[in-house]
This record gives C-alpha cells, structure tokens and sequence, in this order.
C-alpha cells in the first residue's frame, strides 16, 4: 500500500472490508483518489473517494454486502466514503453493468458509473492504489474536449443549484470548484481544492476576493467554523459572489471554445 494522508486507519480499514467481502475468486484494484490522495482532506468537509474496478461482474449477493458496508461499520466517520465498484471493463466502455454506489445521497445498485473527464485526471495523476494490481495504464487521458464539455456540465450545476445557498459550509465549495475549473482550463491539470483556490486568490481572478478568501480560511478549519452564526449567515448569502465568479468561468470557456486561428 502506498503511503496515504487523511484518516489513514479508516481508509486501511474500509479496504480490508471490501477486499473481504469481494473475496478471494474475485480479483479487484481499489483506489483511493480526491482530496485524501492529493493532500487536501479536511476533516468536516472532505469526502473519502475510491474507485473499485474487478476484474469481473460483481456477483448480486456481494454487491448487497458492498451496498450496505458503510453503515454495517456503524462508525460516522465511514459515512464519509463515496465512489464506485463495477468491472473494469464497464468502467473502460461504459457498457452496462452491475455497479455499487456510495454517494451523500446514499447507496444504490445501479447499471452505470458517472466518472467523468475530471474525475478521471485525478485518479490517472494523483491516486493512490491500496491493493490489487495496477490499471490505470489502461485507462486513457481526458481529452481538451472532455475536460471543456464536463467543466461545461458543471458550470450548468453550479447556475442551477447554488442559485440558493444554504446555511451550510459546503456553500462555500462552489467557490472553490470554480477555481478548480479555471486552473484546468488554463493549465490542464487537476490540484486540490484549496490550492486552486489560493491560486485564483493570488491571480485576481474572482471579482468577490473577499468571498474566496473566506470560503478558504474555512475549508482550512472546517470544524472551528461550522456552528458559527457569522459563517453560516455568510454561506446563506453567498449566491451573488458565485454567480459572479460563475461568469468568469463561462466567459474562459467561451474564450477556450473560439475556433483556433490557422498557424
């Protein structure tokens, strides 16, 4: 196992479950990617996100196991895990396939796994494999169209859904993760949520610097600032600084979108 950051015990823990469960007849390579892999896991806020790609169809009766593993542990701190376990082929051609799924809404059995283009340079550039063997040679990287379609995808979630923040710390993430979107439109890597941030801070790039700065000085201490008054007032009010940061980024893809002038 390759060395680890974040809740180390949990993450070896969860593995050796999985890995039980699965079986001895059932080979697999299991993931660790996100903020826990990249050195960006913060208690109170981050999630713990694995990939478990078998080298078969997981059979129906372990698929329950697997569904149900994160409240059998009955441990809070397990409720954090989320991710996928399919096939390595489904996951390659997206074909149809028995998939578990962990995610905040809950877990289900399902026939296909959304992983998209961003998702996907995270775990080809800063995954951690926790057992198994290595595949990710056989996993090919996003194109410069892909990443622009799924950065695209999620300015649309961002203009639907963060058009009411809440009373939440997780308000402040979507500052974040537009931050994040620039930095791979300009760059064409993935880093961490609170390094992109500090990056945007210190490149002028967020009209409300002061909103970004915020969301940043919680995200380093999510559970010193989740019950404050101040801070959830300001997360309930933070709808027009991420529209607003919202049109940067659409104004960079539209940019990024321009034909090429010929050379």
């Amino acid at each position: 196992m390759e060395q680890m950051s974040g809740p180390d015990t949990a993450i070896r823990r969860m593995t050796e479950e999985i890995c039980a469960i699965l079986g001895e007849d059932i080979p697999r390579s299991i993931y660790l990617h996100g903020s826990a892999a990249i050195g960006d896991f913060r208690p109170g806020w981050s999630d713990i996100d694995l990939l478990v790609l078998t080298g078969e169809p997981i059979p129906e009766d372990r698929a329950l196991g697997l569904r149900g593993l994160r409240q059998a542990l009955g441990d809070p701190v397990y409720r954090a895990f989320e991710g996928g376990m399919l096939s390595l082929d489904a996951f390659l051609t997206e074909i149809p396939d028995r998939v578990v799924y962990w995610g905040t809404s809950g877990e289900r059995i399902a026939e296909k796994y959304d992983f998209n283009s961003l998702s996907r340079m995270d775990l080809l550039d800063h995954g951690i494999l926790l057992c198994g063997r290595e595949v990710r040679d056989r996993i090919s990287r996003p194109t410069e169209a892909e990443r622009q379609r799924d950065i695209a995808a999620h300015l649309e979630t961002i203009r639907k859904y963060a058009r009411f923040t809440g009373r939440s710390l997780y308000s402040f993430g979507w500052l974040l993760d537009i931050s994040r979107c620039l930095f791979t439109l300009r760059t064409g890597r993935i880093i961490g949520k609170t390094a992109a941030g500090e990056w945007a801070l210190e490149s002028g790039l967020c009209p409300e610097p002061e909103a970004l700065g915020y969301a940043l000085t919680v995200r380093r201490s999510p559970i010193e600032y989740r019950d404050r008054a101040e801070t959830l007032d300001r997360a309930e009010a933070l709808d027009p600084a991420v529209q607003r940061y919202a049109d940067v980024l659409e104004q960079e893809l539209q940019v990024m979108q321009l034909p090429k002038a010929p050379s």
